[in-house]
């Protein structure tokens, strides 16, 4: 039996330029840990990061149109998608970078943990603050935003797969180093682990299953397979089905919620940021991937799916959200509710939906960073921990007005008011989902614009806690235990940069909407 001669496969290097340098750097920092003295490692390991998302960004930017089209034998598809989101990724990757990196006391990171294997207070962990080792960080966030450009970009289930685990074992390590609080980091970090790991079992599994439906793992392939076998067969259903699941773990949708509050609460607020924008943004850069490419000609064996997550998602995240009293799982629910919102652009099936999509994680993406980062300045005097509970914030509008009011206009866009990034995405996602996706998009609509209202008040709660009635019980000690730290010029300009993009892309969207519809076709 005659061996088939092996073709090798073509690669464009402009395409995986962008990869390839963040990965590079990545495992640059890992010998900067083993290697470089403890006084520079930190300059060093943000240098080096900084550099590398700044020239992939770079890379990617000027040489968009060169690298258009699949490469490494279909592994990788380069399109409009896919190039837009790798930039999103690298964008917010690098504000969310710049406000980990902040030191307020000027010797270490301070929201991450010296010594993760310490224990909070000991001899260990005074010593390894006096030493400052807390750079790991650095590397593992460029192995997980390598992750994020590739899981849009992959153009088999198999790649896809690899993405996910890239970009989700550095989250698992980075939620478990909170410098204060440090159980609460720990556990999450563990919930995290145990229910992503179910997770990537079931896109794993649903992989298979369709290897088996289609004998490829290939979108395209598995399209074509569609169009020659119609109907409800077992192995097609159940494979989209639990790809959907590892999918909508990742997104945040309800029912695979349950562990966004607990993770965002307990990991590192600026980690919470990252992952909030950027996990999010691959996410569902990864679901248009899959949904419109390689098992769109079935979407009507699994679309009431669609429909009834986004439905769940969007009451469930806003409903709960009104109950909370701790900022960050409020913010936590507020994008359970949010992951409905894109949800509902998602079902639209269209062009234009792509286009809304991608917008919508923009502006959600730059609004959430820089909030996060803003709670990362509200500290309590007493202990030095971020103030976190709501009722801590009364009067932070007089103490600090400049800190509140930028906070109470993130929380506006948030909540969809005109003249914010937000309003803009909710109308685009909304507008497309009434013109492509029929009565179940108007009713999704109609249930979405009940839902903001909901989130409204809540936001709006946290306004009046700022900068008018005193919560109960509140006294004027606990008022005064409340301070705002000066961050870095550095910090103040990454999230001075978000803020002034949820602006702009509030009262300028024009330039950005036609861009991302321009970029909105896939590749096969």
């Amino acid at each position: 039996m005659p061996v088939p001669e092996f073709v090798p496969a073509d690669i464009n290097a402009l395409a995986v330029a962008p990869v390839a340098i963040v990965l590079a750097a990545a495992l640059l920092g890992v010998l900067l840990e083993a290697f470089a003295p403890r006084r520079v490692r930190h300059t060093a390991q943000v240098v080096l990061a900084v550099l590398a998302l700044a020239a992939a960004f770079v890379v990617l930017s000027f040489n968009s149109a060169a690298i258009t089209g699949p490469t490494l034998a279909g592994a990788l598809v380069m399109d409009g998608p896919a190039i837009v989101l790798q930039l999103l990724v690298l964008l917010m990757g690098l504000v969310s970078l710049i406000i980990v990196a902040e030191r307020f006391d000027g010797r270490l990171a301070d929201a991450i943990t010296p010594s993760g294997a310490s224990v909070p207070g000991s001899h260990a962990e005074g010593v390894a603050e006096r030493l400052g080792s807390t750079t790991e960080v650095f590397p593992l966030m460029l192995f997980s935003i390598a992750g994020m450009m590739i899981f849009p970009a992959a153009g088999d289930l198999l790649t896809m797969f690899i993405a996910l685990e890239l970009l989700s074992l550095p989250l698992y390590v980075l939620c478990a180093l909170a410098r204060r609080k440090r159980l609460l980091s720990q556990e999450a970090a563990l919930k995290y682990f145990l229910l992503g790991s179910f997770a990537s079992a079931f896109f794993l599994f649903g992989s298979a299953l369709l290897f088996g439906y289609a004998g490829s793992m290939q979108f395209r392939r598995i399209a074509e397979a569609i169009g020659m076998y119609p109907g409800m067969n077992p192995l097609l259903v159940l494979g989209c089905a639990s790809i959907l699941v590892g999918l909508f773990f990742k997104m945040g949708a309800v029912p695979f919620h349950s562990w966004t509050p607990d993770v965002y609460q307990g990991a590192p607020t600026p980690i919470t940021g990252f992952m909030a924008a950027c996990t999010k943004a691959a996410a569902f850069g990864a679901a248009l991937r899959v949904l419109y490419t390689g098992i769109d000609a079935a979407r009507w064996d699994w679309l009431m799916i669609i429909w009834v997550v986004a439905g769940l998602t969007m009451v469930i995240g806003s409903i709960l959200s009104v109950t909370q009293t701790d900022i960050k799982r409020m913010l936590a629910y507020s994008s359970i509710a949010h992951a409905g919102f894109v949800l509902v652009g998602v079902m639209a099936f269209d062009v234009s939906a792509v286009g809304a999509v991608m917008f919508y994680l923009a502006a959600y993406g730059f609004s959430v960073i820089a909030a996060f980062g803003i709670i990362t300045l509200v500290r309590s005097r007493d202990t030095g921990a971020e103030a976190t509970s709501l009722t801590q914030w009364t009067g932070l509008g007089k103490r600090s007005p400049l800190v509140a009011g930028t906070f109470a206009f993130l929380l506006m866009a948030f909540a969809g008011l005109p003249l914010t990034s937000g309003f803009t995405a909710k109308v685009a996602v909304f507008s497309a989902a009434i013109a492509h996706a029929g009565i179940p998009g108007v009713i999704l609509v109609v249930l979405g614009v009940l839902c903001s209202a909901i989130t409204a008040y809540v936001y709006f709660r946290v306004v009046r806690i700022m900068f008018t009635a005193p919560a109960e019980g509140v006294t004027a000690t606990t008022e005064g235990g409340v301070g705002v730290l000066t961050p870095s010029v550095a910090t103040t300009s990454a999230i001075t940069l978000s803020v002034a993009l949820t602006l702009l892309l509030g009262v300028f969207p024009g330039p950005l909407l036609d861009l991302m519809s321009s970029l909105s076709i896939f590749i096969r």
